[in-house]
């Protein structure tokens, strides 16, 4: 298999993308350590899982928090003996237009999803070191690309922070062998996007040539790629994953 014993971390990962990725690594014969705030909902994916034989963890973390993430990173190492891969996928959204934006709101996207993804790879990094392939895979979207549609712009503003850190950081690790990737999804039909109205929906899938949303699968596969064996000397890239809506 692809990731036949690598051990990996996907926060995020108890419903929406993030599942979806944990399930395709962990089908891939991956180690999989599926990390969220929700904790019940971790040990109920975990469980699915396991049921079907895979081997996978749960692990509650709020990767707002500093100390939850280095707690996560340490139970998954414990439990899997070493780590391979992580995967920086949870996240909030927000559709606050500028004049709506608080502070609040500002500084809660900016906490999970750019800090949390900073933090992530900071506890990771001593690990990975000791990985004979080890990778990071960051996942941004595409308003962090072009600006967004119907996000808000501190969603859209993390997004973008998480593209220049995934270079800076590819770069800086370089040395190390540790690849360090991007994926930028279009909007992807998961349970996130229940808060939007059809006609907004709508609206959206007309601006992307292939005219449909995105699907976890789609996103998941692309993921399964950047982490696998075959993209060993792929290192820096921002993935667009978007059916032609924002083509560079």
């Amino acid at each position: 298999m692809t990731h036949s014993a690598k051990k990996a971390i996907v926060t995020g990962a108890a419903r929406g993308i993030g599942l979806g990725i944990a399930s395709r690594l962990a089908g891939e014969g991956a180690w999989v350590g599926i990390c969220d705030i929700d904790g019940q909902k971790a040990e109920e994916e975990a469980k699915k899982l396991s049921d079907e034989g895979f081997k996978v963890i749960a692990i509650q973390a709020d990767i707002g928090k500093t100390a939850d993430i280095y707690k996560m990173i340490e139970i998954a190492v414990d439990s899997f003996s070493g780590l391979d891969i992580l995967v920086n996928n949870a996240g909030v959204l927000d559709s606050m237009s500028i004049t709506e934006m608080t502070e609040e709101n500002w500084d809660r996207v900016m906490t999970i999803n750019l800090k949390g993804t900073f933090f992530c790879c900071q506890a990771a990094i001593p690990y990975l070191k000791k990985s004979a392939a080890p990778r990071i895979l960051n996942i941004s979207s595409l308003a962090g690309r072009m600006g967004g549609y119907e996000t808000g712009l501190a969603y859209t503003a993390s997004k973008g922070g998480v593209l220049s850190m995934t270079r800076g950081m590819a770069r800086q690790l370089a040395p190390f062998g540790i690849t360090v990737n991007a994926l930028c999804p279009c909007t992807t039909e998961t349970d996130m996007i229940k808060q939007w109205t059809d006609d907004k929906i709508s609206g959206l899938k007309q601006r992307i040539p292939l005219g449909r949303l995105g699907s976890v699968s789609d996103i998941a596969g692309a993921a399964a790629f950047l982490t696998g064996d075959d993209a060993v000397f792929i290192t820096g890239l921002s993935l667009d994953v978007n059916g032609g809506m924002y083509m560079c």
